[in-house]
């Protein structure tokens, strides 16, 4: 069957994400280098958000829960209340910062409009999500919005079904292997990586992908040309 729906992934595939997370953990490490080495701290950090994603899920506010949490088990919970409002506020930069789009963007998805469904389908927090995307203005492209809190087979199995087609219909294009290409390629969908080039350790897969489904492509113009060698 053709495809009929093109996914786009939005962190790091639309716009600039992981960035401002590594400036983020930057900065909050450097709040916290009286107490253990820099390195030290990101690993303590990274393991905190691991063992809140159940909890918080995914994104800056749950970023900032587990920065807090971080702190006060490296200081004892001897931190003084100005570093918890540095951290608070390390944070709120996060959110203020702009929609900062990757290059071809507008034009890639100009370009599929029309001849394809466009779906967004992305996680995270609900509020920042919908914020991003309507500061990038690129709601109008998007025939269905889907913001998950996870992307797992049976989350993509579900997206399918709504939009009422078969799953050798659909193509997912994302920088994340983990989260956009393999659960979709398990399902017997299509996958376009597209790496960025800082990757969320938790976002890392450490085998080669290789598929008759699935192309890696350096930009998302280059993506637009594989979708055709697929149909």
């Amino acid at each position: 069957m053709p495809i009929r729906v093109i996914a786009f992934d939005a962190d790091d595939t639309l716009w600039v994400n992981e960035t401002y997370f590594r400036e983020a953990e930057e900065k909050f490490a450097s709040l916290l280098e009286d107490f253990l080495p820099q390195h030290a701290i990101m690993k303590e950090l990274y393991r905190t958000e691991i063992g809140n994603l159940g909890l918080y899920g995914y994104g800056i506010k749950g970023f900032m829960l587990s920065m807090i949490e971080t702190a006060l088990r490296i200081s004892g919970e001897k931190m003084p209340i100005a570093l918890v409002e540095k951290i608070i506020q390390i944070g709120q930069e996060m959110l203020g910062k702009p929609v900062d789009l990757l290059p071809g963007v507008r034009e890639v998805l100009q370009s599929l409009q029309g001849k394809y469904r466009i779906v967004l389908a992305t996680k995270g927090d609900l509020v920042d999500q919908e914020r991003k995307l309507q500061k990038s203005g690129l709601e109008g492209y998007f025939h269905r919005i889907e913001i998950m809190s996870e992307k797992r087979t049976s989350d993509y199995e579900k997206l399918i079904k709504h939009l009422d087609i078969q799953a050798s219909e659909f193509l997912m294009i994302g920088n994340s292997l983990k989260s956009d290409i393999l659960p979709v390629l398990e399902l017997g969908g299509y996958g376009i990586h597209v790496p960025f080039h800082t990757t969320w350790v938790h976002e890392q897969v450490d085998h080669e992908v290789k598929h008759e489904r699935f192309f890696t492509a350096e930009h998302l113009e280059e993506a637009t040309a594989r979708i055709q060698s697929f149909s």
